[in-house]
C-alpha cells in the first residue's frame, strides 16, 4: 500500500502515453505533474488534453525537482540512454519493456541503478495481475503436482492495420521477441523461476510490410530484426518450456499459455493483460474449472481497461516506501537475458547458458 503523494513525470507521449494516465488516475497519491517529450508540441498537447499542469522537453522533466518518478516511455533504443539519465538526475525510474536493447546495456543501467541510491522497476507488470497470480497460486499449492513443462505462443497484433508508425516493432529493440516476448517470459519466471538456458532458431518471414492503419504517418516498414522465433527454454528448476514468437502468424486456435504438471494443466489467458479466467484441468477430471482470482482485477475482462497500464508503477512506488519490490530491475534484466539469449542461440546455433539469476518475486496475494 502506497501511504504518500508521489509527484510523477511521464517521460514520452506517444501512443501508450494515455494509457498509464488512465491506470495511473485509479490511484490519487500517485500524481501525474508533468509531461516530457523531445517533441514539446506533443508533449504539451498531451499535458492539455489529460489536464497535467507543465510539460517540456526531456532536460525540463530531469531537471522539474518536484518530479520523484520518472515513467519512462521513449522507445526502446532510448531506453539505456534516458533511464540513465533519469537515475543520475535523482529520480526513481520506472521504464516501459524492455529494460534494454541487449544485454550490456542493460548491465550499464543495473550498474547506474545500484550506484545511484535510487529505485529503478520495469515492465510488464501485467505479471502482477490477476491472471497471473491465480496462476502463480495455484503452482504454489501444488494444484498440477510438480511442474514438468510450459508452452506459450505469441501471434501478431497486426499492428501495420491500427498503429500510425509501427516502424519500432521490426527494427532494433523490436520484434515479436522484443516486444511481445516480456509479457511472456516475466510471467513464466513469475510461475517457474529464473531460466537456467535457451535454444532457439529465428528468421525474418516478410521483409516489408505494408502499413494499413488509418491515420498511418507512413506506408511501409523494412523489416531488420526476426519476426518468427522458436524456443525451448530450460528453467533452473528442470521445468522445459516452449515458446513461439510470431509477426508472421496472423490466426491461430493455439493457446496463449499452459502449464503442465505430473497432477494436471493450468491454462492462462492472454499474458499482455492483468486479468481473465485461468483454467485448471487435474488428470481424471472431465472438464476445466475456472479459478478464483487470487487478487483483486486491475480492470474489466474484455474492455479497454486492460489494455492501460500503471500497476508496475504503483509497486515502484511501493518499493520506494520499503515496501515490496516485485517487478524490479533485477528481475527485468533477468528477463531481457533471456530474451536476447533467442536471438544469440538462433545466430551462433547454440544453446545460450544465462549468467544472470533473479528471486522469484514476492506474490501480491495472501497465502
Amino acid at each position: 500500500m502506497v501511504k504518500h503523494t508521489h509527484r510523477i513525470g511521464i517521460l514520452g507521449s506517444g501512443n501508450i502515453f494515455g494509457r498509464y494516465v488512465t491506470g495511473l488516475a485509479r490511484w490519487p497519491e500517485l500524481r501525474i505533474v508533468r509531461v516530457g517529450d523531445i517533441d514539446v508540441a506533443r508533449a504539451k498537447q498531451a499535458a492539455v488534453e489529460h489536464e497535467i499542469p507543465a510539460w517540456g522537453d526531456d532536460a525540463e522533466l530531469y531537471a522539474d525537482d518536484t518530479v520523484d518518478i520518472l515513467v519512462n516511455l521513449t522507445p526502446p533504443v532510448h531506453h539505456a540512454r534516458t533511464v540513465i539519465a533519469a537515475l543520475e538526475a535523482g529520480k526513481h525510474v520506472y521504464v516501459e519493456k524492455p529494460l534494454a536493447t541487449n544485454v550490456a546495456e542493460g548491465r550499464t543501467v543495473l550498474e547506474a541503478a545500484a550506484g545511484g541510491g535510487r529505485v529503478l522497476g520495469a515492465a510488464p507488470d501485467t505479471f502482477l495481475g490477476s491472471a497471473s497470480q491465480t496462476l502463480r497460486r495455484a503452482i504454489d499449492s501444488g494444484a498440477i503436482g510438480t511442474p514438468i513443462g510450459a508452452s506459450a505462443f505469441i501471434s501478431h497484433s497486426k499492428a501495420e492495420t491500427w498503429h500510425p508508425n509501427p516502424a519500432f516493432l521490426f527494427q532494433e529493440g523490436g520484434g515479436p521477441v522484443m516486444d511481445m516476448g516480456p509479457y511472456y517470459f516475466a510471467i513464466l519466471v513469475n510461475a517457474l523461476g529464473p531460466v537456467r538456458s535457451v535454444s532457439a532458431s529465428s528468421r525474418i518471414g516478410a521483409p516489408t510490410r505494408t502499413v494499413t492503419a488509418p491515420d498511418r504517418a507512413i506506408d511501409s516498414v523494412d523489416v531488420t530484426v526476426p519476426t518468427h522465433a522458436a524456443a525451448v527454454l530450460t528453467f533452473a528448476s528442470g521445468v522445459i518450456g516452449t515458446t513461439q514468437m510470431s509477426f508472421d502468424v496472423w490466426d491461430t486456435d493455439l493457446p496463449a499459455m499452459e502449464i503442465y504438471g505430473t497432477e494436471g494443466t493450468l491454462s492462462l489467458p492472454n499474458p499482455n493483460h492483468f486479468d481473465g479466467d485461468v483454467r485448471l484441468r487435474r488428470h481424471g477430471d472431465t472438464d476445466w474449472t475456472v479459478l478464483e482470482p487470487a487478487v483483486e482485477l486491475f480492470g474489466a475482462v474484455g474492455t479497454r481497461e486492460q489494455a492501460r497500464r500503471g500497476l508496475g508503477v504503483r509497486d515502484l512506488a511501493t518499493a520506494v516506501e520499503g515496501g515490496p519490490h516485485r517487478a524490479n530491475a533485477s528481475f527485468a534484466f533477468h528477463v531481457l537475458e533471456a530474451l536476447c539469449a533467442v536471438e544469440d542461440s538462433s545466430r551462433s546455433g547454440r544453446t545460450v547458458r544465462l549468467e544472470s539469476t533473479c528471486e522469484r518475486p514476492e506474490p501480491r496475494y495472501s497465502a
